[in-house]
């Protein structure tokens, strides 16, 4: 006589349920995978910005090694900056810049550097004779200068100019550029052909 097969238990309910949802939540972790990602949000605006590519000091003449040009958001650029490197070729630096600040025209020797000359008053250029004491100054410092003649007597000739320009590193290191009344820039022009110019640092 042969044996019958030994009857299977029939599944549990429960066990079929958990293996169903099993593969429901399988299915999902699929279709969530292959979800195409959520589009971001609109870039804000941007514009192209010369910044400098390194820390450059006041006096420097610009070189195309130390233009980069960047993207800047639109609503940060400031007035002034420049956009084409080409427009700074051979420009002269009338403050230092650190690295990644946009070059602007207040910073360059020209038409935006006398523009930050005070109402009534006007540039005067003003070269001492002591290059040292030029190296030190740097734009929006305020210094006395003197004139000391030959017979040893010194007197203050402009008191609490304003530096607008002091390129240590151009081609003429000891020339200074100074925001003065009218009446002192000729006193300037003056005591420059008589006398010895120098300059003492005070507070900005």
């Amino acid at each position: 006589m042969v044996p019958l097969p030994p009857l299977r238990r029939p599944r549990h309910l429960a066990h079929t349920v958990r293996r169903v949802a099993a593969g429901l939540l399988a299915l999902l972790a699929l279709a969530l995978a292959l979800r195409p990602a959520p589009s971001a949000p609109g870039a804000p605006p941007t514009e192209r910005v010369v910044v400098a590519g390194a820390d450059l000091a006041a006096g420097r003449s610009v070189s195309p090694g130390d233009l980069v040009v960047v993207d800047w958001p639109a609503d940060l650029v400031p007035d002034g900056a420049a956009r084409d490197p080409a427009d700074l070729a051979g420009a002269l630096l009338a403050a230092p810049l650190r690295r990644g600040e946009p070059f602007t025209d207040a910073r360059l020797v020209g038409p935006g550097l006398w523009a930050r000359v005070p109402p009534g008053q006007v540039a005067a250029p003003v070269r001492l004779a002591d290059l040292a004491v030029a190296a030190l100054l740097r734009a929006g410092d305020r210094v006395d200068v003197l004139a000391t003649s030959e017979d040893g007597t010194t007197r203050v000739v402009a008191g609490d100019a304003l530096v607008l320009a002091a390129p240590p590193e151009g081609p003429d290191p000891g020339l200074l550029v100074l925001a003065v009344a009218e009446t002192t820039a000729a006193e300037l022009a003056t005591a420059a052909t008589q006398a010895t110019l120098s300059a003492t640092l005070g507070p900005p």
